[in-house]
């Protein structure tokens, strides 16, 4: 594994050989967060992992930053590595899957991107966590977001602030403390994808739709939405898993397996 410096301030890790693919990392993540998946993908493909701006060790997010300023970063990740083929996951399948309308993308891997469709809002959660975040509640503004985002749907919040106060303040449970406030930013790219479905009929990159049997009802909806828009499409749904299957703490090796069968030869 070697992490890199480029040309922009964009930082990304890159691992392993062959065929070029890009992950795109998701709200509350970091590069880091992908290393499992990149080490199972690194036997066969070259695999680089950007940190999106204003989280790791890319550069600071500007006032206003949003969708726009996300596929310019992407822009640049593809144009210096030669990468044609992407994989994002959350927010940052929404980021893939505006920037396949634009950039040189070849093929496109997207796990559950929270779309607006129909009736539900994915960014409902926005302005009770902001008002924790003002507060400097941040466990309590972590738990909005999760249970906001369809995540811990039967636990009390009143049990689990406390216990994610805890938590943040020891060991690896700091970088979740640190990576809360940075949601305002995917909450401004899926903002500002807002949209009708069949915009997405003009991709025509072959595109990959992943989801976990055990997401919510709202990202399996989106992907049915998308589903007959796309022109070239296929759909695959893990069984046992969630939204985070292609976290560490997730199941990375069911995603490995289908992103090398998509992106080989």
């Amino acid at each position: 594994m070697e992490t890199l410096a480029s040309r922009t301030d964009i930082r990304w890790r890159a691992f392993g050989g062959g065929p070029k693919v890009v992950l795109l990392h998701g709200g509350m993540q970091t590069s880091a967060s992908f290393t499992k998946l990149a080490r199972a993908l690194a036997t066969s493909f070259t695999v680089y992992v950007p940190d999106r701006r204003g989280r790791g060790h890319s550069g600071p997010a500007a006032p206003g930053h949003g969708l726009r300023r996300e596929i310019d970063d992407l822009a640049a990740v593809l144009d210096e590595t030669g990468a044609r083929n992407v994989f994002g996951l959350s927010s940052g399948a929404v980021v893939a899957l505006r920037a396949a309308m634009e950039l040189p993308i070849e093929r496109l891997a997207l796990y559950e991107p929270p779309l607006k469709h129909g009736d539900h809002d994915p960014v409902a959660w926005l302005p009770r966590y902001e008002k924790e975040l003002a507060r400097n509640r941040r466990a309590a503004a972590f738990v909005t977001v999760v249970k906001g985002t369809g995540g811990l749907r039967f636990a009390p919040r009143a049990a689990v602030i406390p216990m994610m106060g805890l938590v943040m303040r020891a060991g690896e449970g700091r970088q979740i403390g640190e990576l809360v406030p940075t949601m305002r930013l995917d909450a401004a790219v899926v903002q500002d994808a807002a949209g009708p479905l069949n915009l997405y009929a003009g991709v025509t990159a072959e595109t990959l739709l992943l989801g976990g049997e055990r997401s919510p009802a709202y990202l399996k909806g989106v992907l049915n939405g998308l589903e007959p828009v796309l022109p070239r499409v296929r759909r695959v749904t893990l069984s046992g898993v969630g939204h985070l299957a292609a976290d560490n703490s997730g199941r990375p090796g069911l995603v490995a397996a289908e992103l090398r069968k998509f992106f080989g030869p």
